[in-house]
């Protein structure tokens, strides 16, 4: 089971990241806490001190085209926040 799936690159995580430390991810639905801290401290080499998690339910989306009218949800996920250590840091463009 792959515990992480993508980081979350938003203006609002990156202030976070800056200011308090806290970097967010989205992760598997059947991920615990311990599990989230684990994966991130061996893909990052970094200490984490926190761990908080929130469910999101898949919004209903509908659209009207010419065949009609398409009904369908987005995907349900997981995302964590991980506050980090004083002084560690995670840079997600080091790779680009």
């Amino acid at each position: 089971m792959e515990v992480i799936i993508k980081p979350i690159l938003t203006e609002k995580m990156t202030d976070r990241g800056e200011k308090l430390n806290q970097y967010g991810f989205i992760v598997n639905r059947e991920a615990n806490k311990i599990e989230i801290r684990k994966a991130v401290e061996e893909m990052y080499n970094v200490v984490v001190t926190e761990v908080n998690t929130m469910i999101y339910m898949g919004k209903a989306k509908r659209r009207y085209t010419k065949a009609g009218l398409l009904v369908g949800r987005s995907n349900h996920f997981k995302k964590a926040i991980v506050t980090l250590k004083e002084g560690d840091k995670i840079d997600f463009y080091s790779n680009i």
